[in-house]
């Protein structure tokens, strides 16, 4: 029975932090999406670390998979993030040779 009130517990967790992320980005003006997104890149970096220490741990198979999804998820998320941020930074530079 412990192992469900765990799982419910980190369903919870999860649950809160999607919606009040969802809820922080909409309020978040344009003018500083690019900054923040650097600044989330980071913290990809280290869920990233996490990740990859998930799936090293893991007994099981199905941990080894999720952690696995994570870092791949995690990955996906930081290299999209830096293209878009070279790609915003991009649009202040100076046209010309």
């Amino acid at each position: 029975m412990e192992n469900l009130e765990i799982l419910i517990l980190l369903f919870f967790v999860f649950t809160l932090s999607a919606f009040l992320g969802f809820e922080l980005i909409q309020k978040v003006p344009s003018q500083l999406h690019t900054p923040l997104m650097s600044g989330s890149n980071a913290i990809s970096g280290i869920t990233i670390v996490g990740a990859l220490l998930a799936c090293g741990v893991a007994d099981a198979n199905f941990g080894k998979w999720l952690g696995f999804a994570a870092v791949v998820l995690a990955m996906i998320n930081v290299v999209g993030g830096y293209v878009v941020t070279d790609r915003m930074l991009g649009m202040f530079k100076k046209k010309g040779k």
